[in-house]
Formats: C-alpha cells, sequence, structure tokens
C-alpha cells in the first residue's frame, strides 16, 4: 500500500473517537519576531504529549479481530512506546514495548503507567531488533514500527488535514523530521489537499541525516547524534525517505542555539510548552536561513514532553 490522501482521510475517521483534535494558536509576539503570519498546530496537547498516539492509534485500530487478540509490539524508549501502549489499552488488547535498560526512568514509568509489557535490553539497535523479534514469534504479536509503517505513517499526516482544515490558505507547512513518519504523512496530506502548498522540513544541524539523505540521493544513517532535540534522533526509514525526495521542498536545518531560544520564547509569550524536537520548526523561521516573510506558515508542534529537572537553558 502506497499511503495517498484517502488513507489519510480514513485514519482521520477511524481515529477520531480517542484522539484529542488539537487546536490551532497564533501568537503576535511570534508573528512580529518572524515576520510571517504562524499557525501553529498544537500536537504538544495531543494524547501522551505529541503527535504520535495519532499513527499508533491508526496502527492499533486498523488491526483485524484475530490480529488484535495477539496485541502489538514494538521498541522504543520514547513517546511512540507511550502512544502505542496507550492505543492498545484503549483497545483493551496487550502491547509488548522493548526499551533499553538506560531509557529515562520517567519514560519506564510512563509506558507501564499506560500498560506496556516493558522488556528491557541492551542500549543497542540489534539487541532491541532480536528482542522484538523473539517477543513477536513468541506472541504473534503485529510490529507496529514507530515510523516505517504505512498505519503509522497515514495517522500522523491527520494533523495536517485537521490543519489545513482550520486554515485552508496556508502557504508553507513545516514539520520536523527525524524517522519521518509525520513528515511523510504531512506531505502527503498537503499535496492532496492544496495544490502548490509548500512542505519543509526542520531538523537539528548535529543530527542532520536527512537533511544529507536529501543531498546524496539515498538514506544515510544516523551515527550518534548529540542535540537536545532528542526526538529527532532516528533515521529516515525506507517507506519515508521516497515521499519525502518526492514531496517535501527542502530542509532546512538549525542551531542548537536557535532551538533553544525559540523554544524559550514560545514557552514565555505563547504558553505553551514544547519539547525541543517541536521548537525546530519555529527555529527555522526563527534564524531565518530561508525567506517567508509575509506569508502564512503552519507549523506542526510535535510534541510537549519536557524533564522539568533538564531544561536546555537551565
Amino acid at each position: 500500500m502506497t499511503v495517498t490522501l484517502n488513507e489519510i482521510k480514513a485514519a482521520a475517521e477511524r481515529i477520531k473517537p480517542y484522539i484529542h483534535r488539537t487546536p490551532v494558536l497564533t501568537n503576535e509576539s511570534l508573528n512580529q519576531k518572524v515576520g510571517s503570519q504562524v499557525f501553529m498546530k498544537c500536537e504538544n496537547l495531543q494524547k501522551v504529549g505529541a503527535f504520535k498516539f495519532r499513527g499508533a492509534s491508526n496502527a492499533v485500530w486498523s488491526l483485524t479481530d484475530e490480529e488484535a487478540e495477539r496485541g502489538v509490539v514494538t521498541h522504543s524508549s520514547g513517546n511512540h512506546a507511550q502512544a502505542l501502549a496507550l492505543a492498545a489499552r484503549m483497545h483493551g488488547i496487550p502491547a509488548y514495548i522493548v526499551m533499553p535498560n538506560n531509557a529515562p526512568q520517567v519514560k519506564k514509568d510512563a509506558v507501564a503507567g499506560y500498560g506496556g509489557r516493558i522488556t528491557f535490553c541492551e542500549p543497542t539497535l540489534e539487541a532491541r531488533e532480536t528482542t522484538m523479534d523473539r517477543i513477536r514469534l513468541d506472541t504473534g504479536a503485529t510490529v507496529v514500527h514507530p515510523y516505517n509503517n504505512e498505519q503509522v505513517i497515514a495517522g500522523q499526516g491527520t494533523a495536517a488535514l485537521e490543519l489545513l482544515e482550520d486554515v485552508p490558505d496556508l502557504d508553507v507547512i513545516i514539520a520536523p523530521v527525524g524517522g519521518g513518519g509525520l513528515l511523510s504523512g504531512t506531505s502527503i496530506a498537503a499535496a492532496g489537499i492544496k495544490k502548490g502548498i509548500r512542505v519543509i522540513a526542520a531538523e537539528p544541524e548535529l543530527a542532520d541525516d536527512a537533511f544529507r539523505s536529501m543531498q546524496a540521493g539515498n538514506i544515510i544513517l544516523s551515527v550518534n547524534p548529540k542535540t537536545i532535540a532528542d526526538g529527532l534522533l532516528t533515521s529516515l526509514g525506507t517507506l519515508t525517505f521516497p515521499v519525502i525526495q518526492e514531496r517535501v521542498e527542502q530542509i532546512v536545518t538549525v542551531s542548537e542555539a536557535g532551538i533553544i531560544d525559540s523554544m524559550k520564547f514560545i514557552w514565555e509569550r505563547a504558553k505553551i510548552i514544547i519539547e525541543p524536537s517541536a521548537a525546530t520548526v519555529i527555529a527555522v523561521l526563527w534564524e531565518k536561513k530561508i525567506d517567508l516573510a509575509g506569508l502564512k506558515v503552519g507549523v506542526i508542534l510535535s510534541g510537549g514532553n519536557v524533564d522539568l529537572n533538564k531544561l536546555p537553558w537551565q
């Protein structure tokens, strides 16, 4: 299945009873600062505090009865783990979550709190994948990858669908890019709804594998990046990369200082708590690396899960 606008619309109907339709907010101080009209799609106010709940919900509610009985499995230490655990609990099915043993306690607690059945493993990709595969063979659970999964991509695309319903005359949409689930879903929805709309990605300079992949024409893996935008550390997937190549105008990299400054500005002026990964989209406007002056710009604030004891400006 290639994800289309119709799949995204079907996902929107499927997950409507379970997700929040998040607000689109504006802030005059921000508009003046960046010289554009900015419309913020607040996925930081989504269940589990991130857009990930959309894709996880669509994957879970797309299962057949037989598949649902056996549950779902994934490996994740972050928002996807929480999202899948909660979606599975709401559907009344088991969620097996493989987490690295060095995952932050707050994330372990959150996944357990949402009913995820956690198996810990060594903090390597190989350990995560082999542990997940063993659980899949033991339980028959369906693997739900955090981004390289059609149902997940279609679910993530519903955020842009809602944004364009609320603000149909946008010129540009900016979304962050890590594994590319949100960005590819956003680009499919945007192009399908409004011909000629520009889709731009935001990526930290210190984790610029998607930017380099676009330049090279093939996926360049992310190797141990050191950025405060901890939700954007993963490499692009085989499903997401071709969509991004075809539909995304460009990937703009932003500095750590730009991420921190714009994150702090949104906290202080807009009174919205966003995490560093979400702040990358504001940083694109903030650093003015591309000219978006006077345009109507939609930005997807991807999440708001922040460790309040480790704020980047402390």
